[in-house]
């Protein structure tokens, strides 16, 4: 069971996003049919809602401060001053998950970062 944490520019497009994930999942050999979740930032929520709701996944948001919570291998300062937290794809997938799979990949307006829910 597969959590996609999403960092999106305002805006960004259906299409983009698709493209985004289907690259970071073939990265790590994985596909769409494992992915149960998409986690973001609670402001994004809104923009992604209809994007999880057509893939059948269910949509968790969590704040800047949880995400920041979040230790993640790659903090960004530039996501930090836009987003106040140095992490929202990294630190989504991680808090919505249990073992990061995938680092983030940057695309030119979606971050995609892809972490495993392992039970206890």
């Amino acid at each position: 069971m597969l959590v996609v944490g999403i960092g999106a520019r305002p805006g960004v497009r259906k299409a983009e996003l698709d493209q985004a994930i289907d690259l970071a999942l073939a990265a790590v050999s994985r596909h769409r049919g494992e992915v149960a979740a998409l986690a973001t930032l609670d402001r994004r929520m809104a923009s992604l809602r209809e994007f999880a709701d057509d893939n059948g996944w269910q949509l968790i948001a969590f704040t800047a401060d949880e995400l920041a919570a979040e230790k993640v291998p790659q903090p960004s300062a530039t996501v930090l001053a836009h987003a106040g937290t140095p992490s929202v794809a990294e630190a989504a997938a991680l808090r919505a998950g249990t073992r990061l799979i995938a680092t983030k990949r940057v695309f030119p307006r979606v971050t995609v970062a892809i972490a495993e829910r392992v039970p206890a």
